[in-house]
């Protein structure tokens, strides 16, 4: 707990992840939380709703401290891959110049620089994603349903920050009933899909996810099957399924026709890979024309549980995310499938606000034993 509330004073001025943080009270619930399972580890939660979330009541019974509350968009904007916090604008702690990604912005800013091991999110359109590919950590949004959330459009769902997959399985093990741990058979077939049949991939993210796909394969955790996958662009359908249509008949279309794809493909392999996201992040204007979530936001619209794993950094030091996506109700596998392929795409150790924004290799909240990978690599 010390560790983690000194990380933050001395941070989070120059990172703005946090609205709030809750010293005393996270200091106070330590010593009964220590007795617990999850041993008094502290995490954050999404903004200033999160610690009513059930995920946080869970992790919380499990003996979780919460030591804050994370940065989301303020008021005011269409875009939301941005956050503010309690010193002002949420800031990328590889690119101060970039934004974090959002809207669970701060969450990832406080996992990526090693504020806390474990941050509390939610994913309507990539809200877990983007901000995990941008800011180079682990991100899961869960099957739609699968826990409970208080949108009613049904596209967002519960999610959960780490700096790697077997960071995030406390998580899981914990907040879901009858989570119980999954072998996976490797290599795993997996169908890779550069831009979903639609999307605008900038070629730089799109070499590095290529790169990483190919370290998956060389390592012999994944197995590339033929077929791609061409979707609808969703971007009409969840447009109009978030402003109250859902029975539009191009949002009814375009699902359904998206469901019998993934339905198809889902059927015949277990895995689908794709960027996270098909731009690096964008400076703090706001992201102009493109669609960050282009690659995101069909998978809230069928449920599927999607994740956004490390996968290398643009020659400008901008991290990129690999999207793994599996069957609806698989979350479970899906974690393990990602903690299988951890070792052959090397961890990231926490970045450092300032000019020299290098990775280390001693993330206090990493696995003892990891590799590092250094910014514009592949």
């Amino acid at each position: 707990m010390g560790r983690a509330l000194e990380r933050i004073d001395a941070l989070d001025p120059s990172l703005g992840a946090f609205i709030e943080v809750w010293r005393r009270e996270a200091l106070a619930r330590e010593p009964g939380a220590a007795l617990l399972p999850l041993g008094g580890m502290p995490f954050a939660v999404k903004g200033p709703a999160g610690l009513r979330s059930y995920a946080a009541r869970r992790l919380i019974g499990a003996g979780g401290v919460p030591v804050g509350s994370t940065a989301v968009p303020g008021p005011g904007t269409y875009w939301q891959t941005w956050g503010q916090g309690a010193y002002g604008r949420t800031r990328n702690p590889w690119r101060a110049d970039r934004t974090p990604g959002g809207s669970s912005a701060g969450s990832a800013v406080a996992v990526a620089a090693g504020m806390v091991p474990l941050a509390t999110g939610s994913d309507g359109a990539g809200s877990v994603r983007l901000p995990a590919a941008w800011c180079g950590v682990f991100g899961l949004k869960t099957t739609n349903g699968l826990l409970p959330s208080p949108d009613r459009t049904g596209l967002a769902s519960a999610g959960v920050l780490a700096p790697s997959a077997t960071a995030a399985e406390p998580y899981l093990r914990h907040v879901l009933d009858g989570y119980e741990p999954v072998a996976v058979r490797l290599p795993v077939p997996a169908v890779l899909s550069m831009d979903l049949g639609f999307a605008d991939v900038d070629p730089e993210v799109a070499e590095v996810v290529r790169a990483a796909a190919n370290r998956l394969v060389a390592a012999g955790v994944v197995r590339l099957v033929p077929g791609g996958c061409a979707l609808l662009d969703p971007a009409p359908a969840w447009l109009a399924v978030r402003g109250g249509a859902p029975e539009d008949a191009v949002a009814v279309a375009t699902r359904r026709a998206n469901d019998l794809v993934l339905d198809g493909l889902f059927a015949r392999t277990p895995l689908l890979l794709t960027p996270t996201t098909p731009n690096r992040p964008h400076g703090h204007e706001g992201p102009g024309e493109v669609y960050s979530t282009a690659l995101t936001w069909a998978f809230n619209l069928s449920g599927h549980p999607a994740a956004s794993v490390p996968a290398g950094f643009t020659g400008d030091g901008c991290p990129v995310g690999l999207q793994w996506v599996a069957d609806r109700g698989a979350d479970a596998w899906l974690l393990a499938a990602v903690r299988a392929a951890e070792d052959a795409l090397p961890r990231v150790g926490p970045a450092v606000p300032g000019p020299a924004n290098s990775p280390h290799t001693d993330h206090p909240w990493s696995d003892r034993h990891h590799r590092t990978i250094r910014r514009g690599t592949t």
